[in-house]
């Protein structure tokens, strides 16, 4: 374990809890400037103590958006991202009128790759008056949350993730088509946090198609139960925007949900990646 998912003090930034499980409002920093490799290294151990942080007042460009998000690792460009756009690596999610959001439900970003995100950095940069709010569940928590006997089930377990479950229809593409490039992959049912040693669940209802060894009646029924602990309160937070806040989110250890409720009203992010690794689960019970 590098970094312990418990509370700690922090000399760069100000720190505030949102729930006892998940959630931070980060203060005393401004993004566009270039961070500090200390401060770099403060926001990245918030970001595992409390797996989503948010700041507000950020009115950052662009590139400063992506230079910020580089210091966390390498980032990844989404299939959704238009080939001859200028920067390729800001991922833009606008609804108004003439679309409503589609994310408005329980998911891990992108888990239909071999090696899915470590997080998301999301900014916004127009939002309605009232609503268009995004919730965060801990699912360190949500798997702590099962009996025993259901923990020390998924601890075996393999899902398959599939991205044509979603994006086939946004895309207009065959799955096949999808699949060519991008074929469902296996992840285990429990991911062991590669940074916290931190045990979470890991299927989704976006992308998780079946659990590998189970019979169709039997991995719906399981798949239902596990998706269900997201929707918890005692494991979740909500975090109403404006203009200029950003969320930093761990891929790893959380889920969210962008509530749809502001039809007609505009709401506009913009979303940077960090790519990741492959998930893992070691059994901390046999290694001590």
């Amino acid at each position: 374990m590098n970094v312990a998912a418990s509370p700690r003090s922090f000399s760069r930034l100000e720190v505030m809890p949102m729930t006892p499980s998940i959630g931070a409002e980060i203060g005393g920093i401004d993004l566009s400037a270039e961070q500090d490799d200390e401060t770099i290294a403060e926001i990245r151990a918030a970001l595992l103590v409390h797996k989503v942080i948010f700041f507000r007042d950020q009115f950052i460009t662009a590139r400063q958006h992506i230079a910020f998000a580089s210091r966390f690792g390498t980032l990844e460009i989404h299939p959704a991202t238009p080939k001859d756009q200028p920067d390729p690596e800001v991922l833009h999610i606008a609804y108004g009128p003439n679309s409503k959001g589609q994310e408005n439900a329980w998911h891990s970003d992108v888990t239909w790759r071999a090696e899915p995100s470590l997080g998301s950095i999301l900014r916004a940069v127009e939002v309605p008056p009232v609503g268009g709010d995004t919730l965060f569940a801990d699912m360190g928590a949500a798997f702590r949350g099962l009996s025993p006997a259901m923990q020390n089930w998924c601890r075996g377990l393999t899902a398959v993730h599939d991205i044509a479950r979603v994006f086939a229809r946004r895309l207009g593409k065959r799955p096949e088509e999808l699949h060519d490039q991008y074929p469902p992959q296996r992840h285990p049912v429990v991911r062991t946090h590669p940074e916290t040693g931190e045990q979470a669940l890991y299927v989704n209802t976006a992308f998780t198609s079946h659990i590998e060894g189970l019979s169709e009646k039997e991995s719906d029924w399981l798949l239902t139960h596990l998706f269900a602990q997201a929707a918890a309160p005692e494991y979740q937070c909500r975090f109403r925007w404006e203009a200029g806040s950003v969320a930093f989110w761990d891929n790893r250890a959380g889920q969210h949900y962008a509530a749809s409720d502001y039809f007609p009203a505009v709401r506009r992010m913009e979303r940077v990646t960090i790519a990741g690794d492959r998930p893992f689960y070691k059994d901390e019970r046999r290694d001590g």
